[in-house]
């Protein structure tokens, strides 16, 4: 399997820090969506930006921006389309999603995401963590999606679909266990900013 297009998600609302672009937070000496460009980077053959609103304000990281299709905040599964809806104009087969307040997710996201996907005919793989009561913890922002199901998906969402993992378990997603639930530590709330600025 060839190296993915890599979709940057950073469309949330941000609601829980008072709005805006939670990945222009400064983290350290960058901002939170640097760590996740940086991280991802690697692990990709592109990468893009879906956000909405005016594109112009992400021009400093010289990246493609490409927002949702889907009118209304339809969360992240219109990111997802974006993302293979732009990849398949490239010729892509397959996106990986990362999440763009999650600065320390695993450097061998993609890699991991890839074994599990081994002979699926539409690779569709979800990354997860043990959790000790639940057994595990989906992170469904950090997946592997097959560009070829992109008008499924589509349908799935003009059809009132939301939830990542209801449009996941419909086609038997699987899932990548990774040893860490830490590696997935999101930023929502100016505290989670100062956990982020420790852990870094």
């Amino acid at each position: 399997m060839t190296h993915p297009i890599g979709i940057i998600l950073a469309g949330g609302q941000a609601t829980r820090m008072g709005g805006g672009d939670k990945g222009a937070l400064t983290l350290g000496t960058s901002t939170l969506l640097n760590h996740v460009i940086a991280r991802l980077s690697p692990q990709v053959d592109a990468i893009a930006l879906n956000a909405n609103g005016d594109p112009e304000r992400f021009a400093p990281y010289a990246l493609p921006v490409v927002a949702d299709s889907i009118e209304g905040f339809a969360g992240p599964l219109a990111g997802v389309l974006a993302g293979m809806d732009w990849a398949a104009s490239m010729g892509a087969e397959t996106i990986v999603t990362a999440a763009a307040d999650t600065p320390f997710f695993p450097a061998d996201l993609v890699a991991q995401l890839q074994r599990a996907a081994v002979g699926m005919p539409h690779p569709l793989v979800l990354a997860a963590t043990p959790h000790p009561d639940r057994n595990k913890v989906r992170h469904p922002t950090f997946g592997l999606w097959p560009v070829a199901l992109r008008d499924d998906l589509r349908t799935a969402l003009q059809g009132g679909v939301r939830k990542v993992v209801q449009w996941t378990d419909s086609h038997q997603g699987r899932l990548a266990m990774f040893p860490q639930e830490a590696a997935f530590f999101n930023v929502n709330t100016p505290d989670d900013l100062k956990a982020a600025e420790a852990m870094l």
